[in-house]
């Protein structure tokens, strides 16, 4: 099985994309972090990508589309592929449709889950993140013993530049131009189920499973 999740920044999508690799004993197919692969190490591809992340652009089709065929081309036909931050627009979606269609495949469901713009800026402006440990926290969701210090190591927590409300913004403003029209994209191919991403992750995960 081949699935997409569509969503907002936020909405979850990373979170979901794990409980159904393990679901399905599938593969998490991230362009995320594909790109966070090559700019950890300072790839060529990665330099580029990063400018573009930092100030809430996305990664120009060629360069992502190339990255996604090379994984995609790696795994094994037969095994389930969960597809999170691809495709992002329409040009990505029907290189992609075009592609698996010369492969003799095709996507089988795509996901969307569906979050309000408040929801999404309170959860990623909440995130704070310890640039030494890597541990996770959230001001309202899962604060720190102290605040701005990270419990485990005890470094002080930042905030991500593409974390950031102004950021967060313009990430919104991105999905809503050029993402958004896949709904009706896949929709229109009768594979898309809407799943209301306020929920709680097993109650998304719940009623993502009862969809497939």
């Amino acid at each position: 099985m081949k699935l997409i999740l569509l969503g907002p920044p936020g909405a979850g999508k990373g979170t979901q994309a794990e409980k159904l690799t393990k679901y399905l004993t599938g593969l998490h197919v991230s362009t995320g972090d594909i790109f966070r692969y090559n700019i950890k190490n300072n790839t060529e591809l990665g330099k580029k990508a990063k400018s573009y992340m930092d100030s809430g652009k996305l990664v120009p089709d060629e360069l992502t589309i190339d990255l996604v065929w090379d994984k995609l081309d790696s795994i094994d036909k037969d095994k389930s592929i969960i597809l999170d931050g691809f495709p992002r627009n329409l040009s990505q979606a029907k290189a992609l449709d075009e592609g698996l269609k010369q492969r003799n495949d095709k996507i089988d469901k795509v996901i969307n889950i569906a979050v309000d713009d408040e929801v999404i800026i309170k959860r990623i402006a909440g995130r704070r993140v310890c640039p030494n440990c890597g541990m996770s926290f959230h001001v309202d969701n899962n604060p720190p013993k102290v605040d701005g210090i990270c419990d485990n190591c005890k470094h002080e927590l930042i905030q991500r530049d593409d974390d950031k409300e102004q950021t967060v913004h313009k990430r919104i403003d991105v999905y809503n131009e050029q993402t958004a029209v896949l709904i009706d994209f896949y929709k229109q191919k009768g594979i898309l189920t809407t799943i209301d991403g306020k929920k709680s992750p097993d109650e998304v995960f719940e009623d993502i499973t009862k969809s497939l």
